[in-house]
């Protein structure tokens, strides 16, 4: 064959894009598992780090393996929930087959259009139930979501976690960075009786008696406006079931005959109690 025709040049080329593609492909196949294995360790860090067990930075440190049974170790449960609250279906928690809902951007879709698939992940942490659910949304540049673990009641925050694909750094990547942003999140908690608005981010600071605000970030005003925004749709879609669990476990009988916190007391009664019964 003459080398230096046409048909030789395009044989050739064709022939070297197919190898190239072929061995891109068998590589790609074979990295898969250890890529889905890392990105399941992954979620799973950042849902350890919000419930407390360790920092990022040190879950960072183990492998695979160990975090993975640190959270099989310590979950309790792990389910899905529909748009009224109610279970809909369980989640594999042992180590060797761990099932997680971490699609968050579909579920975000999911939400707009009223047939979400929640998860929950139920924890034992001394001796106390720790539930653990996801958010997701839109910063400046990306997207970004996190976890956020309440109480036995889902009364009270008690730790949180967040992370980001392309946030500023030095700005808007503080929601992950600084330790001090999420450690406000401790000991508040989502506004019952303003399921459209129940938790603010909140620029030049947030009032000092507002259970359910937190600081925003100096510089960092759209990441902070599309994490409170987040917070309020995925905690809207949440609330069912938080409603639920605080009228099971974290109310006063006589408010209401136990159903304050479910959503069956008026006005500011319910979010009023919610405060008593926290501070209490």
């Amino acid at each position: 064959m003459n080398t230096n025709s046409n048909v030789y040049t395009i044989v050739y080329t064709t022939i070297i894009v197919v190898v190239a593609a072929a061995i891109l492909a068998i590589a790609a196949m074979a990295l898969k598992p250890k890529q889905d294995a890392n990105i399941k360790a992954e979620t799973i860090s950042q849902m350890l780090a919000a419930a407390g067990f360790s920092s990022k930075e040190d879950l960072a440190k183990l492998g695979n393996d160990q975090v993975l049974k640190m959270y099989s170790d310590n979950v309790k449960t792990a389910f899905l929930i529909d748009a009224k609250g109610d279970k809909i279906g369980e989640l594999e928690t042992e180590a060797g087959n761990i099932e997680l809902q971490d699609n968050l951007k579909q579920e975000n879709k999911n939400i707009a259009a009223g047939n979400p698939q929640l998860p929950v992940y139920v924890f034992t942490k001394d001796g106390s139930e720790i539930n653990v659910i996801p958010i997701y949304g839109a910063g400046l540049w990306g997207p970004i979501w996190g976890y956020i673990a309440f109480n036995a009641s889902c009364t009270e925050i008690v730790g949180a976690y967040f992370d980001h694909e392309s946030e500023t750094p030095g700005l808007g990547a503080k929601i992950k960075d600084e330790a001090w942003f999420r450690e406000q999140f401790k000991g508040q908690t989502v506004n019952f009786s303003k399921p459209d608005d129940s938790f603010n981010i909140v620029k030049g600071g947030a009032p000092k008696d507002d259970k359910s605000a937190v600081d925003a970030i100096t510089g960092a005003t759209m990441t902070c406006n599309g994490l409170d925004a987040a917070l309020d749709t995925w905690f809207k879609a949440y609330m069912p079931f938080l409603q639920k669990k605080a009228g099971a476990e974290g109310v006063d009988e006589d408010c209401c005959g136990g159903d304050c916190c479910g959503g069956d007391c008026e006005g500011g009664h319910q979010h009023e109690h919610n405060h008593n019964h926290q501070e209490g």
